[in-house]
């Protein structure tokens, strides 16, 4: 009952009215006068701030200041990051040479690298100092030693792909823009494929190589259980890491755009069996 009244007390408090009023001091006579309340007075803060939030609002909407808005972002900001982004990545493709340069022409300098083994100067951009080396006593006597051997080995010229109950899946969705063709030394095909659509792992494999070259741009090779390995080239981005164990289907990377030899979006893959290049046509319906 006490807090009730208290309630009642509080609201009669609260709307009871005030007068306000102006006398003038030599006749006393009351010039205006106003009644109000702390209700009234609630009500007119209110009214006054949202007109006020009312008029910031239509100025940051339809002024430049809406641009500093987190999250917000105007067509051009949009178009100039992303040129930025792809001449960010041209700069980085293209230090990358000058630095594979660099080191060859230290190599080359220090006496580690031959200077009559280097077929041009545009070379040294696109070959590290291992392809650059001329191979050693030991290396030699090895070569020399495995094609004896394998000299009259007919298995390895007669053996023929044996691909039944193997299935194969499709790298990527897209046109065959290039056949496979070993005389020209095309070791694959092309398939023009949309950016960043995902790259399959054609059967199930450990990854062996997961990185960036000048020319291929980024590469995935894959080894598989059947004594295939696959090889992907000119990916965007890498999914796998070298030792990655992979299931046929499973994605690794996406299609790109990367290494100096790339035409346009497109997955270039090969296809090996026992070391030796197979048209993957053969192999998968693309």
């Amino acid at each position: 009952m006490a807090k009730k009244k208290r309630s009642k007390a509080f609201w009669k408090n609260f709307k009871f009215k005030y007068k306000i009023t102006i006398i003038n001091e030599n006749t006393l006579e009351e010039v205006a006068g106003l009644r109000v309340s702390k209700l009234n007075g609630v009500s007119v803060l209110l009214v006054v701030l949202t007109i006020l939030f009312a008029i910031a609002a239509v100025i940051i909407a339809f002024t430049p200041l809406r641009n500093y808005l987190p999250g917000y972002m105007n067509t051009d900001t949009r178009r100039q990051i992303v040129e930025s982004a792809l001449k960010l990545d041209s700069l980085q493709v293209l230090a990358d040479r000058q630095n594979l340069y660099i080191m060859n022409i230290q190599d080359i300098f220090s006496g580690n690298v031959r200077v009559d083994s280097v077929a041009n100067i545009d070379s040294l951009t696109t070959a590290r100092e291992d392809s650059l080396l001329e191979r050693t006593q030991r290396e030699e006597e090895y070569r020399r030693q495995y094609e004896e051997s394998e000299k009259y080995n007919l298995t390895a010229i007669t053996s023929q792909p044996k691909a039944e109950g193997v299935i194969f899946y499709r790298p990527t969705r897209g046109m065959v823009t290039s056949n496979f063709d070993a005389d020209n030394k095309h070791f694959g095909v092309d398939i023009a494929a949309s950016p960043n659509e995902s790259v399959l792992s054609t059967l199930d494999g450990t990854v062996v190589f997961s990185n960036y070259t000048a020319e291929t741009g980024n590469v995935i090779g894959i080894q598989h259980n059947q004594g295939y390995m696959s090889v992907y080239k000119h990916l965007g981005s890498l999914l796998k890491r070298e030792g990655d164990k992979v299931k046929g289907g499973e994605a690794i990377a996406l299609v790109g755009n990367t290494g100096s030899l790339s035409t346009g979006p497109h997955l270039h893959f090969e296809l090996w069996d026992k070391g030796r290049a197979v048209d993957p046509e053969k192999y998968i319906v693309f």
